[in-house]
């Protein structure tokens, strides 16, 4: 996972049970509007009457709405952080199960909420380019990790190497299919188009170099 020391602070942490269960609440509503109306069509007073508690409540543990949005930036990045993560862990023992295991985890992970995470790792500057930076090198070490039983089967000069061209290959068809116009959508494709992409990585691994 990230490391909690590197990330800033975007809001208060709750220090009590109580608190956490709030705070959880407000982020679970912000995320519905976000991803049902949009960014820019969610209100803090929105937020407050979708989660039943007062607006008050709200500015207490944000400072303004961007501070809210960076809040459910990290929840997110931090659910796909652990998504992948779990989704590893369970792959069949083989470097064709953890391709697998990886092709599907990442869709499913940009697939949901409506587009939102896309969405906001496009619009909030900087700060959430890194933070997004970041997930994507927490997830590409997950794989290595994975993978590395399995390097004596990668057909490739540099295996570590090979490893990496996937996961960018892999990585960016998958962020490519949220923002589209017609991405795969619905259980059945998206399961088909992972497929796919994880036939498609495990071919090249499989796949002697080039010669010229």
């Amino acid at each position: 996972m990230t490391d909690q020391h590197d990330r800033p602070a975007p809001y208060k942490e709750p220090q009590q049970a109580r608190s956490a269960a709030t705070l959880a609440r407000v982020l679970r509503a912000a995320e519905d509007i976000a991803s049902s109306a949009g960014l820019e069509e969610m209100t803090m007073t929105g937020v407050a009457e979708r989660a039943g508690v007062s607006v008050g409540t709200i500015y207490r543990r944000f400072e303004d709405k961007e501070q809210l949005i960076n809040a459910l930036t990290e929840r997110m990045l931090d659910r796909r952080e652990e998504y992948v993560a779990e989704r590893l862990r369970e792959a069949e023992p083989s470097l064709s199960g953890v391709m697998d295991a990886y092709a599907h985890a990442l869709l499913r992970s940009f697939a949901d909420s409506n587009n939102l995470f896309p969405e906001l790792l496009r619009a909030r500057g900087a700060k959430v380019t890194d933070r997004g930076a970041r997930t994507i090198t927490v997830v590409h070490g997950l794989l290595l990790e994975a993978a590395a039983p399995y390097a004596d089967q990668i057909r490739r000069s540099d295996p570590q190497a090979a490893l990496d061209t996937a996961a960018r290959a892999l990585l960016g068809a998958c962020f490519h299919n949220s923002v589209r116009p017609d991405p795969a959508t619905g259980e059945t494709a998206q399961r088909r188009y992972a497929d796919e992409l994880s036939d498609m990585a495990l071919a090249y691994l499989l796949t002697p170099d080039r010669r010229i």
